[in-house]
């Protein structure tokens, strides 16, 4: 997709580093004059943005690993310390905490918008699948940092979720145990997640390296899904797509910031601020909100296996969609059929996510949630499984045009 390199080294330095260690010529290519799809809309800013969360999460997480005591006993008086003496202790931890948040929302819509515009269909099919490795590695991590402030829902959040484990049959048990390096969530398991959490986001960070070198294989795709035909389709990634990812990564930063100073604890839980206790379970255990539509699913199936079965399928279901989808056609935009069946998906998404943050005995209207929580997962596996393959093959897609540069240019 890129071509051969264009770098020209102008400098001694430049030259005799070339020869040995090629990063500027690394740099250049992959940055300045990579070819990009002119037409790249505001929704393609969020790789970017997402490579800024995963920094600030990495920087922020090591500086409170500096002053964190992975104790039982220690934990949660150390994180308060943090709060309270460490100088701007209060800011890091609210930086972190919220950032895994912002995250959180950038990859959702990251992923929705490769859903919509076809980013997973060849020759992209393996960006697609490192990149939903990259968000199962992110759901490990998210769940081990929310123990380390061993609150109540820290403690039995971790109880409850390493506790569905045991519904394997054979190993189930064992591989509770061994998460919890003891017979109960204790000293052992803040130990076993604190060394998990701090390890997992340089993980995260190698296998995003190989997610945009797979990306700079064929390229970006476009919200039109089509390939690109001629040199007159693409611009350099810098400085244009540099200066405007910028700007909208300004935005995003004013939009965190935003709940950092103001809205500190917006999306935390007050049961997060006593101590962990083992003898007083909270009146609702659950897990933070972007795990919230995988615990309604959870949640929805009364046989405790196989809603663990579901719950991992849920995740894993994703890294097949490139071979679900049967229709030629990328883009949303020209499938008529499959773009309202996807809204539709966005909408049942957030009502599982509703679902899943009220108690198992709820009611809405008269109906109860866990009610509108079946209905909602029969929806999420059947739009995969079943509307995928079929609505591919049935669908009359609209005309496609001939290149990028047809719908500006009117030809």
């Amino acid at each position: 997709m890129s071509g051969p390199s264009t770098y020209n080294p102008k400098s001694g330095i430049e030259k005799w580093l070339d020869t040995r260690l090629p990063l500027p010529r690394l740099l250049h290519d992959t940055m300045n004059t990579f070819p990009t799809p002119k037409n790249l809309n505001f929704w393609y800013v969020f790789g970017g943005i997402l490579t800024f969360c995963l920094a600030v999460q990495i920087v922020t997480g090591i500086v409170l690993a500096m002053h964190y005591k992975p104790d039982a006993a220690l934990a949660f008086g150390s994180v308060e310390k943090i709060m309270r003496e460490v100088n701007y202790g209060w800011l890091i931890r609210y930086v972190h905490a919220n950032g895994a948040s912002m995250f959180f929302l950038a990859v959702y819509i990251h992923m929705f918008r490769g859903l919509y515009y076809g980013s997973y269909k060849a020759p992209r099919e393996l960006i697609w699948i490192i990149g939903v490795l990259i968000y199962l590695l992110m759901t490990a991590t998210a769940f081990f940092g929310y123990v380390l402030p061993w609150g109540q829902m820290s403690f039995w959040g971790a109880t409850v979720i390493t506790n569905f484990f045991s519904a394997i049959p054979l190993v189930g048990t064992h591989i509770s145990t061994w998460l919890w390096g003891d017979f109960a969530v204790g000293d052992a398991t803040l130990n076993r997640f604190f060394s998990l959490h701090y390890l997992l986001p340089f993980v995260i960070a190698a296998v995003v390296g190989l997610h945009i070198w797979a990306l700079h294989v064929p390229g970006n795709n476009n919200p039109l899904g089509i390939d690109v035909k001629s040199p007159q389709d693409t611009v350099p990634f810098h400085p244009y797509y540099t200066i405007k990812d910028g700007f909208y990564l300004v935005l995003f930063v004013i939009f965190f910031s935003l709940f950092v100073f103001y809205a500190p604890e917006f999306f935390g839980n007050a049961d997060n601020a006593i101590e962990a206790n083992p003898l007083v379970t909270p009146p609702e255990i659950v897990p933070e909100w972007y795990l919230l539509p995988f615990y309604a699913i959870l949640r929805s199936i009364p046989n405790k296996l196989l809603g663990v079965i579901a719950l991992g399928a849920a995740i894993l279901v994703l890294a097949f969609i490139p071979w679900l989808d049967t229709s030629r056609v990328r883009s949303c935009r020209f499938r008529p059929t499959m773009k309202w069946l996807f809204w539709f998906f966005v909408v049942d998404c957030l009502i599982l996510g509703y679902c899943g943050s009220q108690p198992v005995d709820a009611v809405l209207a008269g109906i109860p949630l866990v009610l509108v929580a079946r209905f909602g997962t029969a929806y999420y596996f059947g739009f995969f499984i079943l509307l995928m393959p079929l609505v591919g093959l049935f669908e009359t897609p609209k005309p496609l045009p001939a290149s990028i540069s047809q719908p500006v240019l009117g030809e």
